[in-house]
């Protein structure tokens, strides 16, 4: 699941606090690195848990509304909570080994917010899409799937009481649920009924390679930073250096170590990649600046046969 997109992302603000409180050594901060990926995975089983507990609530919901109408006699209704109960995709997800053995080991869950479950599940159930889907008597397994991951973009996607809550729960949450996001709509979209409750959920990371490019790419980065800043310092005038945004700094000392350590990563990959997080986290006008002087540097390093690769 994780990816390099993510990794990056995550060395950016690791590297970046890593300056930020001095006296930690590498290895304790390379630790941190690795704790924070496995946050990252385990936000992703947080989300899926999330779309467990709007099922749980349905049956919550049919429960009390059965009592009231044994006790009391009134009209049965629950048309929505029992589509919501009934939903196979929800189901199978429910009933999944590998996040039902996550979730016997966590002592606290999105769900926890009874306010914001409540919240999400008026949202889902009186969107118009949750009513025609309620309204379709022919509906399939991939009907319940399709209808999961419309709401799921539509109403948890850019969320911002979810992103509040998530700011609240884990420091090492506040910038990863967009793109954490995107693996929980593709393993929505996975999911198959015939695999029942042994349906794979996304492994840990994208590729076997990768964890291994984390350590090495944050690694590099502390173990070369003098000669990368060096390279930076050397394309800019002293009054420009001393004035760069640190971000700036931070982004184009990572930026270049991975541009002259990783040979079989394509420019074009690094410089994009690095330059969208600079729109996100820097100046407005950092993305154009960080292009330009990395820009130059590799082009002298390409001169100088430091490094061979073209964009």
């Amino acid at each position: 699941m994780i990816n390099r997109a993510l990794i990056r992302l995550k060395i950016v603000q690791l590297v970046y606090a890593y300056y930020q409180n001095e006296g930690k050594t590498t290895e304790v901060a390379l630790k941190e690195v690795e704790f924070s990926l496995q946050k990252s995975y385990d936000l992703y089983r947080m989300l899926l848990l999330f779309l467990v507990g709007l099922r749980e609530r349905a049956i919550q919901r049919e429960s009390a509304r059965e009592a009231r109408v044994k006790r009391l006699g009134t009209p049965a209704g629950g048309g929505n909570d029992k589509v919501m109960i009934e939903n196979r995709f929800l189901t199978q997800l429910a009933e999944n080994k590998a996040l039902k053995e996550f979730a016997e080991k966590q002592k606290v869950f999105l769900t926890d917010d009874e306010n914001l479950v409540k919240k999400v599940y008026d949202l889902w159930t009186n969107d118009e899409l949750f009513q025609s889907y309620v309204d379709d008597k022919e509906k399939d397994y991939n009907a319940d799937r399709e209808i999961v991951r419309k709401l799921y973009k539509t109403h948890i996607v850019n969320n911002e009481a979810f992103d509040a809550l998530l700011e609240e729960q884990s420091l090492y949450w506040n910038d990863d649920k967009e793109i954490v996001d995107s693996f929980v709509l593709k393993t929505i979209k996975r999911f198959d009924p015939a695999n029942g409750e042994e349906q794979a959920l996304l492994p840990p990371y994208a590729a076997d390679e990768d964890q291994a490019f984390a350590a090495r790419l944050f690694t590099v980065t502390l173990a070369r930073a003098e000669e990368l800043r060096d390279l930076i310092r050397a394309n800019t005038k002293n009054w420009e250096f001393s004035r760069l945004a640190f971000m700036d700094l931070i982004i184009m000392q990572i930026m270049l170590a991975e541009i002259m350590e990783f040979d079989q990563i394509p420019l074009n990959v690094s410089f994009n990649e690095y330059l969208d997080i600079a729109k996100v986290y820097s100046t407005p006008r950092s993305s154009s600046y960080i292009h330009g002087m990395v820009d130059n540097i590799v082009k002298k390093l390409r001169a100088d046969g430091i490094i061979f690769k073209e964009k």
